[in-house]
């Protein structure tokens, strides 16, 4: 029999010289003689000398005689009993956490549902697993589980057309119906470069600001003085609104950077791009309108800088409208496009510097961060920080997994280190979203996946 104590009511010791299998990441109930019952949580287990097992975790509340949790905040205990904990306790710890975004099944409880606390996305976000691990997939499914929760409106940056078809809802099963018909209700828009089809996906360069502007054109304020004055008064003195007569009056000037800002814009090829709207709608007009989900295809464009322009107008003028206080979670899958510490344009760094200025300061304003990425070490270090819920699915690299246990120190190291071992569409949930760092399987999804994997052809 196993003998657990607790010094202060917030972790617990145990030691079992007969070497009870409990593994790091297992519900454990304590029972106390005339005391009630207490749940916990085994952080980390050690093999002794012995060959019994010894370990320490965290103590996550007590029970009532009915089953019912009486409260989240555990008591000091000498000595108690420690068993696993049964489905119905752990459940309750879900339950009373306000868990209600049914996410999968816990690995080591398959009956009980795994679910994520909805309230707690007012938490920046950070996603990660390694190619192969599930992780666009699974990040799907839980997009649909705010979709069908919550009022949450969504704006996902999706470069490889992963959640282009999250309005299109799988043949329904006996189980989905329910959720299936919410997610039919729900707005979903997808917005995509000309030449994909359906709603365009647009800017309209003049309601970028002026240090935006200049860094689509790779202008620095500084080093660039003379073409940046010129373009300030570009929109004043030639007129931009009729495209095709930027660059002849220019030229017509006469002034040298006038012409100078001519010869980039034509040698960038700006004309020529697809994504400007003049008077047509642009992805910040549908955005306003807040529908459920709007998914930006910035993978798509025919000139590489274009993603980098649409990402700077959608950040920049949900940036400058934050004092409306308007909540909208931003999903940008494939992180360390947007976000990497090296980026070297000034395009890229304005975009950058706008995500760190969000993860930063965002919060309180309702803008909200879901970082989805392969390599945490990809993404700029002072947007990594500021998450406060972490997603981990199959990582082999031990660099990045030492990075993830530098800063996401709520996550068990124990738990982290299973991740190698994951199979594909099993993640660790840890922070703030869910009431105790818990390992899952994931669940199918109720809507299309957009990208799959191109197989191998047999003969």
């Amino acid at each position: 029999m196993t003998q657990g104590s607790s010094l202060d009511g917030r972790s617990f010791y145990f030691d079992d010289p007969d070497g009870t299998p409990f593994v790091a990441g297992s519900f454990v109930a304590f029972t106390e003689p005339g005391e009630g019952v207490q749940l916990g949580q085994v952080d980390a287990v050690e093999v002794t000398a012995d060959g019994g097992h010894s370990g320490t975790g965290r103590l996550l509340g007590r029970l009532s005689a009915d089953g019912g949790m009486v409260s989240r905040v555990g008591a000091p205990f000498r000595s108690a009993e420690m068993a696993e904990a049964d489905d119905d306790a752990i459940d309750r710890i879900f339950a009373d956490a306000g868990a209600t975004l049914a996410i999968g099944r816990l690995n080591e409880s398959p009956e009980v549902a795994a679910r994520l606390v909805p309230g707690r996305f007012n938490r920046h976000t950070f996603w990660c697993g390694q190619s192969g691990s599930g992780k666009t997939y699974a990040l799907g499914v839980v997009l649909e589980q705010l979709l069908v929760s919550t009022r949450l409106p969504i704006v996902v940056f999706d470069p490889n057309a992963d959640f282009v078809r999250l309005q299109e809802l799988r043949e329904s099963t006996e189980t989905a119906t329910d959720e299936q018909a919410a997610l039919a209700s729900r707005r979903i828009r997808v917005l995509r470069p000309e030449h994909a089809g359906g709603d365009p996906l647009r800017v309209r360069f003049t309601e970028l600001g002026m240090r935006s502007r200049a860094a689509v054109l790779g202008i620095d304020p500084l080093t660039d003085r003379a073409e940046y004055n010129a373009l300030m008064h570009l929109e004043r003195e030639y007129g931009i609104e009729e495209q095709d007569q930027i660059i002849p009056r220019l030229r017509a000037t006469g002034e040298p950077a006038a012409v100078a800002l001519a010869l980039r814009i034509e040698n960038l090829r700006l004309l020529d791009w697809d994504l400007w709207s003049g008077e047509t709608e642009a992805v910040t007009d549908a955005l306003e309108e807040r529908p459920d989900a709007t998914v930006l295809d910035i993978g798509g464009f025919t000139f590489p800088d274009e993603h980098l322009v649409v990402a700077l107008s959608v950040l920049d003028d949900l940036w400058a409208k934050r004092e409306s206080r308007r909540p909208i979670l931003i999903v940008i899958d494939e992180a360390h496009n947007l976000c990497s510490p090296d980026a070297e344009s000034p395009l890229a760094r304005a975009v950058r510097d706008r995500i760190v200025q969000i993860a930063a300061e965002g919060r309180k304003f309702g803008l909200w961060l879901l970082l989805s990425t392969q390599r945490p070490s990809k993404v700029h270090p002072s947007i990594l920080s500021q998450c406060d819920n972490l997603a981990l699915m199959k990582m082999s690299s031990p660099v990045d997994l030492a990075e993830l246990a530098t800063v996401f120190g709520f996550a068990p190291a124990a738990l982290l280190e299973r991740s190698p071992a994951f199979r594909q569409g099993e993640a660790l949930f840890a922070g703030g979203f869910v009431p105790a760092p818990t390992v899952a399987r994931l669940r199918t999804r109720l809507t299309e996946e957009g990208g799959v994997d191109v197989r191998v052809p047999l003969r």
